[in-house]
C-alpha cells in the first residue's frame, strides 16, 4: 500500500485484510518519482506467473496524483513481469462511484429516466470525492456543474483539469453567498453534496424553492447533514418539502464498501493482473446499487 501521506489509512488496511490478503505492507511518504522503484521491486522479486500474487494499492488524498501513480506504475512494468494495482485514495473512486450508481438506480426507479441530459450540482466539488464524482457523471452525459463554496478560482481550476485529463466538460459555479446557492439548487435536477463532514451546505428552504429536482444525495454522515432534512439510512425516500428522493451516506456507503471490498478479492482471485481505477469501481458499483 503506497501513499504520498505520513500515514496509511487504517479502513484501507482493514478492507484488505478482511478481502483476504495474507499480508498489507504501507509504504509512506511516497512520492511520484518514487513509484518506478517500489513497482519494479515488486515484479523482478517473483516469477512471472507469481506476479499475480501481489497487488499495490494507492491511497493519498488526491486523485490526480493517485491517477498520476497509477499511470507511473504501470509504465514501471517489465511485461511478463507485471502485478495488479488498485487506486482509491481517500476511498474517493469508490464513494464516488457509489454515489453516482445509486443515484442513476433512484432516477431510473422513481422518476424512468436516465442521468444523461440531466443537470447535476456538485457542491463540495473542491474535494477528492466531489472532483471523482464529477468526472462519473459527465461522463455519463450530466450537465455536471462543480459549486466552489470560496468563489470561483480552485473550481475552475479543477474543471481544466479534468478537460485535460480525461475530455470531459464540467461547469464551475460560484456558490459563495447563500444567494448564490440558492440560484444553484434552484436550476437543478440532481444535487450531490460532498462536502466536509459536519457542515450543512444545502437547507430545506433552498430545497423548497428547487421546482425540478429529482434527487439529492449526500456523503456525509457526521451530523448536520450536509442535505438539511437528509436522513444518513435514506435510500430513495421522499424529501422533505420537495417532490425529490433523498439518499443518505449509510445507504451510499454500503455501496462503496462492497465495491472497495469487490475489487479488492478481484485482485486476489484474478488469474492474470488487473489495473483498477474510478472507472472499475463505477462499473461495479452498479452491479450492488440497488
Amino acid at each position: 500500500m503506497l501513499t504520498p501521506l505520513r500515514q496509511m489509512s487504517p479502513f484501507d488496511v482493514n478492507m484488505a485484510i478482511d478481502a483476504g490478503y495474507d499480508a498489507v505492507v504501507p509504504y509512506t511518504d511516497v512520492g511520484l518519482s518514487d513509484i518506478d522503484n517500489l513497482v519494479q521491486d515488486a515484479i523482478f522479486s517473483r516469477p512471472p506467473d507469481a506476479g499475480v500474487a501481489t497487488g499495490i494499492f494507492l491511497a493519498g488524498k488526491d486523485a490526480p496524483t493517485a491517477l498520476d501513480m497509477l499511470d507511473a506504475a504501470r509504465k514501471a512494468m517489465v511485461p511478463p513481469f507485471e502485478i495488479s494495482v488498485f487506486a482509491d485514495p481517500a476511498g474517493s473512486f469508490t464513494t464516488a462511484a457509489a454515489m453516482v450508481a445509486k443515484v442513476e438506480k433512484a432516477l431510473a426507479r422513481h422518476h424512468g429516466r436516465p442521468l444523461e441530459g440531466l443537470s447535476v450540482a456538485i457542491f463540495g466539488a473542491t474535494g477528492v470525492v466531489g472532483y471523482c464524482t464529477a468526472v462519473i457523471a459527465a461522463g455519463e452525459g450530466a450537465d455536471v456543474r462543480i459549486v466552489g463554496h470560496d468563489g470561483l478560482r480552485r473550481v475552475a481550476e479543477i474543471a481544466a483539469s479534468i478537460k485535460e485529463r480525461f475530455g470531459v466538460t464540467v461547469t464551475p459555479v460560484d456558490g459563495s453567498s447563500e444567494e448564490k446557492k440558492s440560484e444553484i439548487v434552484r436550476g437543478a435536477n440532481v444535487l450531490l453534496a460532498a462536502a466536509k463532514a459536519g457542515v450543512q451546505v444545502i437547507s430545506q428552504a433552498q430545497l423548497r424553492d428547487a421546482p425540478g429536482l429529482m434527487v439529492a444525495a449526500d456523503v456525509n454522515a457526521v451530523p448536520p447533514a450536509g442535505i438539511e432534512g437528509l436522513k444518513v439510512n435514506a435510500n430513495g425516500e421522499p424529501l422533505a418539502g420537495t417532490k425529490a428522493i433523498g439518499i443518505g451516506p449509510l445507504s451510499i456507503g454500503n455501496v462503496k464498501y462492497k465495491t472497495q471490498s469487490g475489487l479488492f478479492v478481484r485482485m486476489i482471485k484474478a488469474e492474470k493482473p488487473v489495473i483498477f481505477d474510478f472507472r472499475d469501481a463505477f462499473t461495479l458499483a452498479r452491479d450492488l446499487a440497488k
